[in-house]
């Protein structure tokens, strides 16, 4: 308003001008005619002639022209109203609870007989534009169509109005929104998410082992049916499939078939499971899935790692890595035992060479290390020190579980200096030191984490199986799930490092003693060469009744465990879950185990679960026999392990929480079909 004031102002000083000019002309010669100059009149005559036409036009022109500029501003704001309801971008003029103030014609299509801004579009909240950056954007949708909105806040600068509503508009907040139909170009953007290529590979896990349980006359018609099944079930997916090798598979199909295959878990896996003709060993595969990985090369080196994932833990299942994100599905059956120990021998081999040009080695474990922990440790201290490399082990906490076991070492003919904390490795480790990881292969719960960003060689000995938080720059990794334990892996480990290598007895024992607690006496996934390392151990001059003795409970532990048994609730028909006490118990968290141990032998029960509360965090121990994998549900809750055996840890809850987020946890994993 102040604005057409002004130019109201100037064009009222425009129409003066003339009688302005004449009546400075007159006056000159006025001045001119006292001094004496009478050659002024003409002059004089014209000024007065312009004086008059001056005073004439401003008392006739001033209304006709006043009128044609009010007419041509009102035609230029109704030109203007006009093209803003034509203009092809819809926009509105919203009030601070969303109604619909102004909206030209293309808005109006959109929102219809609709009030209120809200009505047209319900997750579209008052909070949400009134805390709105000024470049921030929404999108929302209206049936079939999705439409980005720009909300901007106007002031009464931005508007023409009268000077009555000036003070209405400046107690009003106001705001603009421009919609932006995204519909087709999201359309576009999912077609092509969905026209990406995967890469897929299949690998038959126990190919060999299969063939020589296999009679001759199923061996070609199983194979044949096995490559007719992979072939069939990708039929229908335009897919290629093709086999590079004879228990190899390599595999491309479009991304907008992986949801079909998560939510049928990849059915190829129990499919060709089945397929075994009445014999005793079925064949199992292990699929990899690389996608997102921004070139086709990308998405292979992601296929590799999801195979490589899945055969670390056990295979049986399928793993798709979708850019940093990881996904299992199956692995529901135990793993197979290889008969060989050729890879054994080549990890040892390739440990001794690893080591030569080194001066020292560094052995950890993982947090509260148990005794199949200190035996591990133990095993590969002899091996190295029979390399002639000064080897240490780090351990901070010592259980009591593993005390009696370490007191062995304490003797004369151990070094001072062979157990260190974390602190003194951390000053102690230098360029040429190789840090040997036993028994853990998550960085997270490994006994110093510091020591893997300085250590240059990292060698990893565990038989847990791989998660997604694994330790990535290990110049060796000898990572066998099928294994019973980390004891019996470094037990075969050292008939292979040297011919002098020989055991003494609490090296024997502690390794023996390591075997016995994670095959719970022998009782769980033990194998063929489960029994042949106890063999090797016992020729080495383990001794049975010393380690039995080493493991009995004392009065307080036994309570515990008894209580944790008697308190035990089933739920969901099939599944055992209990609290262990720990006041007065000296191995909480071992006696939780052993109580998950001795629900098992109930029956009818196919896992159980034990919760310790111990320094401020709950302990998860879970155990199965074969029916039920309970590392896919330690999983779920941030851990891990084995098939039968696993465990996970947990922060900032109650003791009560963590028993509802577990029968949480298995109800939901029943549902989907993932147990």
């Amino acid at each position: 308003m102040f604005e057409q004031f002004q130019n109201g102002k100037r064009m009222e000083l425009l129409l003066r001008l003339p009688a302005i000019t004449a009546g400075i002309l007159t006056a000159i010669c006025a001045i001119q005619l006292l001094a004496g100059k009478p050659n002024v009149w003409v002059l004089l005559v014209a000024s007065v002639a312009l004086l008059g036409f001056g005073i004439w036009l401003l008392q006739n022109s001033r209304e006709i022209l006043l009128k044609d500029l009010l007419a041509f501003s009102a035609n230029h704001s109704r030109a203007q109203e006009v093209n803003c309801l034509r203009e092809e971008l819809p926009y509105a003029i919203i009030s601070r609870d969303g109604t619909l103030l102004w909206q030209n014609d293309n808005c109006r299509a959109i929102t219809g007989d609709a009030q209120k801004l809200p009505e047209v579009f319900p997750e579209l909240e008052q909070e949400h534009y009134l805390a709105m950056s000024p470049d921030e954007e929404l999108y929302v949708q209206n049936q079939e169509n999705t439409y980005r909105l720009s909300i901007h806040k106007l002031h009464p600068d931005d508007i023409s109005a009268e000077d009555d509503t000036i003070a209405e508009l400046e107690r009003t907040s106001l705001y603009g929104v421009f919609f932006y139909d995204e519909t087709e170009r999201i359309y576009c953007e999912e077609e092509m998410e969905q026209e990406k290529m995967v890469v897929g590979l299949i690998y038959l896990d126990n190919y060999e082992e299969a063939l020589a349980a296999t009679d001759e006359v199923h061996r070609s018609v199983m194979l044949a049916l096995i490559d007719r099944k992979i072939n069939k079930f990708f039929e229908n997916m335009d897919a290629i499939v093709r086999k590079t090798e004879k228990d190899r598979y390599f595999v491309v199909i479009k991304q907008k078939y992986i949801p079909m295959l998560k939510d049928t878990r990849f059915a190829l896996l129990e499919d060709v499971k089945a397929s075994n003709f009445g014999q005793e060993m079925s064949l199992t595969l292990s699929i990899g899935m690389g996608m997102n990985g921004g070139d086709y090369t990308r998405n292979f080196e992601y296929a590799r790692m999801a195979m490589d994932m899945a055969l670390g833990r056990g295979g049986d299942q399928a793993v798709v890595k979708d850019g940093d994100r990881i996904q299992y599905f199956g692995g529901k059956s135990l793993s197979t035992e290889k008969t060989t120990r050729v890879k054994a021998r080549v990890k040892a081999h390739a440990l001794c060479e690893l080591v030569e040009n080194k001066e020292n080695v560094m052995v950890m474990g993982h947090k509260l290390g148990d005794i199949d922990c200190f035996g591990a440790a133990i095993g590969i201290y002899r091996a190295m020190t029979t390399l002639g490399k000064k080897t240490q082990i780090v351990i901070n906490d010592v259980t009591n579980s593993v005390k009696p076991f370490m007191e062995e070492f304490t003797t004369g003919e151990y070094p001072d200096d062979m157990f260190l904390t974390g602190d003194e490795a951390v000053r102690q480790i230098r360029d040429d030191t190789v840090l040997v990881v036993v028994d853990v292969n998550r960085i997270s719960i490994t006994e110093e984490e510091r020591l893997l960003s300085l250590a240059k060689t990292i060698v990893v000995l565990d038989h847990h199986r791989q998660a997604t938080e694994v330790i990535q720059d290990a110049v060796l990794s000898y990572v066998e799930p099928y294994a019973s334990s980390a004891c019996e892996l470094v037990a075969e480990v050292l008939q292979y490092i040297s011919d002098s290598l020989k055991l003494r007895p609490a090296e024997a024992n502690a390794l023996y003693a390591g075997i016995v607690l994670d095959t719970n006496n022998f009782t769980t996934q033990t194998g063929v060469r489960t029994f042949e390392a106890a063999a090797y151990l016992r020729r080495n001059g383990a001794d049975v009744v010393k380690v039995r003795k080493l493991f009995r409970d004392n009065m307080e532990d036994y309570m515990a465990k008894a209580a944790a048994v008697h308190n035990a609730e089933v739920f969901c028909g099939n599944f055992a879950i209990s609290v262990c006490p720990a006041e007065g118990s000296e191995n909480p968290t071992i006696v939780g185990a052993q109580a998950a141990n001795e629900l098992l032998n109930i029956v009818g029960i196919k896992a159980s679960i034990v919760l310790t509360e111990y320094n401020d965090k709950i302990y998860v121990s879970a155990r199965s026999i074969d029916e039920v994998n309970v590392q896919l549900i330690m999983e779920r809750l941030g851990g891990g392990g084995h098939l039968s055996t696993a465990g996970a840890q947990l922060v900032g809850c109650s003791i009560q929480d963590a028993v509802a987020l577990v029968k949480e946890t298995v109800k939901q994993m029943l549902e989907e079909g993932a147990l």
